[in-house]
């Protein structure tokens, strides 16, 4: 059977889908590969791919990427794996790798390495932005408030960079005038950024 008979739709909301998916995509390797590959379509932000449940749930932004255009990569991505034989059944692991790949497949465990990550890229920026606040170490002492206040507007412009770093290189640059709302939100931010730093000099 045609591997895009397996895989069903369980649920459609906004920007989330859910598919129940067969037991060969839930091999580790595979199971990776696939959700590295889904990641790389632009629109879709977020890939969480449950091996023992065998579940595939995507979010994506609907201003980029619509459920028509998603499912359509999805259905080119897993037809060409199959064509290359990706998907061909491998020998069986062993007792210790199966329990070995079922901790490192546990929900809680993927969500532990997800927020690890993001905390640790959190922290280098947070660190970069301590480091020059110390240099301004007599308006720490003499205005706590203010420093904080400016501290934590420059960590909330960093996490809405990244966060939307994808969508600005592929989609809002390329099309700034389909994007437009999006630009004027943009540089309403950063005019309440520069004046907040300007009034506060």
């Amino acid at each position: 059977m045609s591997i895009q008979k397996e895989i069903i739709l369980r649920y459609k909301s906004s920007g989330h889908v859910r598919f129940q998916i067969p037991e060969r995509l839930c091999s580790p390797e595979i199971a990776i590969f696939v959700s590295d590959a889904i990641s790389q379509i632009d629109g879709v932000y977020q890939v969480n791919l449950y091996r023992n449940k065998k579940k595939l749930a995507i979010r994506f932004t609907n201003e980029t990427l619509s459920f028509k255009d998603l499912t359509q990569q999805l259905l080119t991505l897993f037809t060409d794996l199959e064509n290359k034989n990706f998907f061909v059944t491998k020998a069986k692991p062993t007792k210790t790798t199966r329990i070995k790949n079922i901790f490192s497949d546990w929900q809680g465990t993927r969500w532990a390495k997800g927020k690890y990550t993001e905390t640790k890229e959190t922290a280098q920026a947070i660190g970069v932005l301590a480091k020059l606040g110390l240099k301004k170490k007599p308006e720490i002492l003499t205005n706590p408030e203010k420093t904080l206040i400016n501290f934590f507007n420059d960590v909330l412009i960093l996490f809405l960079i990244k966060t939307h770093w994808k969508l600005i290189t592929k989609k809002w640059l390329l099309e700034p005038l389909k994007y437009r709302y999006q630009w004027l939100t943009v540089f309403y931010l950063m005019y309440l950024f520069i004046r907040s730093k300007n009034k506060h000099k």
